[in-house]
């Protein structure tokens, strides 16, 4: 216990603020009775000796915020909770005990990220994180969003859950002070897409004895093929029930996303494929929860083929129709003579420059020869990876996101070749193959590949080029420079963080984790080189911003510290 003077002289003074193992602690006299808590209002820091006590209230005179003096709850939850002290008076003088009253670590951080996402208050989601995290809790974290996400939208998948997915992903790749941001703005768009909308409510599975995997497929297929919700989350929901593995269930629902062309612009496919990375992070336990909320999105998305531009002036849905009734054929005879192969710049060139009918008559000719399905899955991704590289500023700014919709969703289908491949989800393949055709004209004039200068570039150099608008071109060289010099993962550390400090959107999300994903492939050749420069200069494009989210994680994480935000605690 800690020796804070006498009773009279607190009453006289109102409140005293102390110094003690590292904290400014507030003491404070409201009539007969004596409380403390730390002096820093938990919401910015504000100091609390300059607020407000009445009737065993004290109000922060910044935001009005108002705690519970005995026991430093909030009564408004924008503002989170101010830690209290146990504080007692002997003999008339006042003794502190220096250590706070907390719950246990764990379960204290866990109730406030539960707050948090219900409140969508981005400030508790940053300190939640930023506890749970030092706690080596990040799969909890994921589990927990992630059933919030799922439970409380009725509408399905959302982009919030894509983006706590990704940056799940690219955790590994990011520096370490970055990870629990990354975190941090996933779950801060999980909040956001959940806010104001109505709960999900599940549909029980069939009582049935039906367990042929092929039959729920065909089942789930024609549901969503008449667009009949209800019955296709039934379907879903008792295939997994039932045991269906995970590649069978994974077959299913990719299949129903490449039934149509580039469905919904691709999202339908990546969103599914970011389910099952999900359900991966998380625990195929879950998956009965997690994958149903995929089925809003598949009956509702829009077909590629009803779009004017997939039918006229070249009629590319008949074109890949009549590819499809081919590819089971080439498959079967490819088969019998896989190889290993390497031809993915070759290929990509033909899908950049050739016309549709050469392009799929390439493609399925490599499909007879043997070529792995993953390799043509990859060769598209690096095609349309290279749309970026080569985007003119000239074009219209929304025109970025026409290419980022095909590099996305090349990526997905290329993800999810590896995951559960099959000879339905190949058809994205082509599909992707065409998206890319279909933007030729983004390209026009091309942008050139840059060539690396032989300058010494810094990081630094780097981030700075996102201060500034229209730094595209330069930010592309410096990465070129920075490359050739042999500084790649400098490089996606330095790209991550640049997305990190922005409020980003959805997209710069995605195409981060996707050129990150399609760079692992290609890494150590030039064409992971371009990969990563089309995903910086799709970065750059879109910044600077106002930066707020990422200050708000910023004073989440200088409270965590125990800093002095506003230097008047002593």
């Amino acid at each position: 216990m800690v020796n804070v003077g006498s009773f009279d002289d607190l009453k006289k003074e109102g409140n005293r603020v102390i110094s003690v193992e590292g904290r400014v602690v507030l003491v404070i006299a409201d009539g007969d009775h004596v409380y403390a808590v730390d002096n820093r209002c938990p919401h910015m820091g504000f100091p609390l000796q300059r607020g407000t006590v009445k009737d065993g209230i004290l109000t922060c005179h910044w935001h009005h915020a108002k705690f519970d003096l005995s026991g430093g709850c909030t009564f408004d939850p924008f503002a989170d909770d101010v830690a209290a002290f146990r504080v007692e008076v002997r003999d008339g003088v006042v003794w502190l005990d220096p250590t706070p009253i907390e719950a246990e670590r764990r379960e204290h951080w866990s109730r406030k990220l539960d707050e948090g996402l219900e409140q969508n208050i981005r400030l508790v989601l940053a300190k939640s994180v930023i506890g749970l995290t030092e706690l080596d809790a990040t799969t909890d974290v994921l589990r927990t969003a992630a059933l919030f996400g799922i439970q409380n939208r009725a509408a399905g998948w959302s982009t919030g859950l894509s983006i706590m997915t990704a940056m799940a992903n690219v955790l590994p790749s990011l520096a370490d002070a970055d990870r629990p941001l990354a975190l941090y703005h996933g779950l801060v768009h999980v909040a956001r897409s959940t806010s104001g909308q109505p709960p999900d409510f599940n549909l029980e599975p069939l009582d049935t004895a039906e367990r042929s995997p092929e039959r729920y497929q065909d089942w789930f297929r024609r549901f969503v093929e008449v667009r009949s919700q209800d019955a296709a989350e039934r379907t879903l929901r008792t295939a997994i029930k039932l045991g269906l593995s995970q590649q069978e269930v994974a077959r299913m629902i990719f299949a129903a996303c490449t039934d149509h062309l580039f469905l919904d612009v691709g999202h339908a496919l990546d969103f599914a494929n970011k389910a099952f990375e999900l359900v991966e992070h998380i625990g195929w336990e879950h998956a009965e929860e997690v994958l149903p909320a995929l089925v809003p999105v598949l009956v509702r998305a829009q077909r590629m083929e009803e779009a004017s531009a997939w039918r006229h002036p070249v009629d590319l849905a008949t074109l890949l129709w009549e590819v499809y009734e081919q590819l089971d054929a080439a498959i079967e005879q490819g088969s019998a003579r896989q190889q290993d192969w390497s031809g993915h710049q070759a290929l990509a060139e033909t899908v950049l420059d050739a016309e549709p009918n050469e392009t799929l008559d390439a493609m399925l000719a490599l499909v007879r020869e043997g070529v792995p399905l993953v390799e043509l899955s990859a060769s598209v991704a690096y095609a349309a990876a290279r749309r970026p590289v080569h985007f003119h500023v000239s074009n219209e700014f929304g025109d970025w996101d026409t290419v980022h919709h095909t590099f996305t969703y090349a990526n997905a289908v290329d993800q999810a070749m590896r995951r559960a491949p099959s000879k339905l989800l190949a058809r994205g393949i082509f599909d992707g193959a065409m998206s890319v055709y279909l933007e030729r004209f983004l390209n026009v004039p091309k942008q050139p590949i840059p060539t690396p200068s032989g300058a010494t570039q810094s990081q630094d150099a780097l981030l700075a080029s996102f201060d500034s608008q229209g730094q595209v071109d330069e930010t592309a060289q410096i990465v070129a420079d920075s490359l050739a010099a042999g500084q790649h993962d400098s490089v996606v550390q330095t790209l991550g963080h640049a997305l990190l400090r922005e409020d980003a959107a959805f997209h710069q999300f995605q195409i981060y984790e996707a050129g990150l994903r399609q760079y692992r492939k290609f890494a150590g050749t030039s064409l992971g080189d371009h990969v990563l420069i089309g995903t910086a200069r799709f970065l750059t494009a879109h910044a600077p911003t106002v930066r707020a989210t990422g200050q708000t994680y910023d004073i989440a994480a200088r409270l965590n510290r125990g800093e002095a935000l506003h230097g008047e605690d002593d």
